[in-house]
């Protein structure tokens, strides 16, 4: 067994911070940030999960004005911040950001941990106006091996393709970790759950995996977003949250990474990941016949 597994047979609490970052202001982000990591930390979180681009914010009007937003990953302003607070508070941090790598803008998701930057995912399925400004990202779905145990991350819009979620569990991903700006979905009653969180409950299950996911709130230039920050188990059911709608919040879960693996057995016939066949799916989905 792995220091990673063995570590990971320990209780581990888990925060999403909601906040609500404003476009262009990044010092006061940042700020906003660090001060929400610390009450984290101090209320016993060791894995703290901020929102998509919690830098920089979200609606940007040109390409010029994200580029001037950015900046080099692991060698900028933000993550040697939110590094120094990792090492200081001794947790692990997931974190969106507006990357800068040479000419080309991706965003992205950072993960720190107590001895410093372990590796970035970069947001493979763009949305909407996304694409005028950012590459899709080329790095695929890394799965880091920390000291709390195996984890993954992904951002927002990702979590509509059910392969980002498999492919994270195969690679023997323990929880998932979403920096997310989830919008309004039209046809939302009142009172219903946000369609987000409906799927990374099903998600969460059908791969036996934790999820957390931290949603921003707030209206900026006129995209209203819809908080409902989640964490759930690897059952399917929340555990942490949802949160509130429209307030600046954090929400908690105490975990053991470890039953996600254990319980992929359901009974003396089935183990959720065994049970694929892909030879059959590779078959049917060879010659995709989609028509737009």
């Amino acid at each position: 067994m792995s220091d990673a597994e063995i570590v990971a047979e320990a209780p581990l609490r888990v925060a999403c911070v909601q906040m609500c970052p404003n476009v262009g202001e990044k010092s006061t982000n940042l700020a906003k940030s660090e001060e929400a990591i610390r009450e984290a930390a101090a209320t016993g979180a060791r894995l703290v999960v901020l929102p998509e681009l919690a830098n920089s914010g979200y609606v940007f009007r040109t390409r010029d004005e994200a580029f001037e937003l950015s900046e080099p990953v692991p060698n900028g302003e933000t993550t040697e911040l939110w590094g120094s607070l990792a090492n200081s508070l001794g947790i692990t941090i997931v974190a969106g950001i507006c990357e800068r790598e040479d000419s080309a803008l991706y965003n992205s998701a950072v993960t720190i941990g107590p001895n410093g930057y372990i590796g970035t995912y970069r947001k493979v399925h763009l949305w909407g106006n996304e694409a005028l400004f950012f590459e899709p990202g080329n790095l695929g779905f890394p799965v880091f091996t920390t000291d709390l145990g195996r984890i993954a991350s992904f951002i927002c819009y990702d979590c509509w393709f059910a392969e980002v979620f498999r492919c994270c569990a195969l690679k023997g991903a323990d929880i998932l970790c979403v920096p997310t700006n989830w919008v309004p979905i039209p046809g939302q009653h009142e009172g219903r759950e946000a369609m987000a969180n409906i799927i990374v409950m099903a998600a969460a299950h059908t791969n036996s995996v934790f999820v957390a996911a931290a949603d921003r709130i707030g209206t900026e230039r006129g995209q209203p977003f819809i908080g409902q920050s989640v964490i759930v188990s690897y059952t399917g059911w929340p555990i942490g949250g949802p949160a509130s709608k429209d307030g600046e919040e954090i929400i908690y879960a105490d975990i053991n990474l470890s039953d996600a693996r254990k319980r992929r057995t359901w009974n003396e016939f089935n183990h959720i990941l065994r049970d694929r066949r892909p030879d059959v799916y590779s078959q049917e989905t060879s010659e995709p016949r989609i028509r737009m």
